[in-house]
């Protein structure tokens, strides 16, 4: 799989797409004016998306879910569909209600943030995902881990999905599971930092995902990972 993370020699370029003028302005105002991170255009809706990402060339798209023609779900996945390396996408709304987050989560976003964060959550955020790593609010996280526990017991084919896998990479699935990076994982399991890297790498390359929140549904989806682990 392609590392289509940012290099630290050029800033990171934010697109903002959100149906409400003061959103835009706020953010765009708040992330400008942060060392490494620029903002290279704004879109009030979803409609046109290919256009714009293609005119502004962002690494990473903050996405609101609600908008008026074209959805952030639909814009999503049609960003995520174009050839090459397609930017990240930072999910942003008011609503943390169950099915916003999974949808956005299976259409490939890199992350989801409430709009209620604070600048700082926001700010990281940014920096997180275009890094290559995913990202959820812990709020969201707890709603992630609370519906998979309502679920009822994991079938055979969900638990196959994980067969071409070594035991050290499920070992490194679970920790990645858990929300730790890769510094921490590496202390866990006394490897070094590259090498849980490799690990990471390979999990996505043959499980086909897409970056580590798709990593973290789908040792839930297989039962990897419970919760209260």
């Amino acid at each position: 799989m392609a590392d289509n993370s940012v290099s630290p020699s050029r800033p990171v370029r934010v697109l903002i797409v959100d149906d409400q003028h003061m959103i835009r302005a706020g953010f765009a105002a708040l992330l400008d004016a942060q060392e490494g991170i620029e903002v290279v255009g704004a879109a009030e809706d979803g409609a046109g998306i290919v256009d714009t990402v293609r005119r502004t060339r962002p690494d990473v798209v903050l996405m609101d879910i609600r908008m008026p023609q074209v959805n952030g779900l639909e814009a999503t996945r049609t960003v995520l569909s174009m050839p090459g390396e397609p930017p990240r996408i930072l999910m942003l709304t008011t609503f943390d209600a169950d099915e916003y987050v999974f949808a956005a989560l299976r259409s490939g976003a890199s992350g989801f943030l409430l709009k209620d964060a604070t600048p700082e959550e926001l700010i990281q955020a940014v920096r997180v995902v275009a890094e290559g790593e995913a990202l959820l609010s812990p709020k969201i996280t707890r709603t992630l881990i609370a519906d998979y526990a309502a679920r009822p017991a994991v079938t055979a084919q969900n638990k196959t999905v994980l067969a071409g896998l070594t035991e050290r990479e499920l070992d490194v699935m679970r920790l990645v599971s858990r929300g730790l990076p890769n510094a921490e994982i590496a202390a866990e399991l006394f490897l070094a930092e590259q090498t849980v890297k490799t690990h990471v790498s390979r999990i996505l390359s043959k499980l086909r995902l897409r970056d580590r929140t798709q990593i973290v549904v789908t040792a839930y989806e297989s039962g990897l990972i419970r919760a209260g682990e």
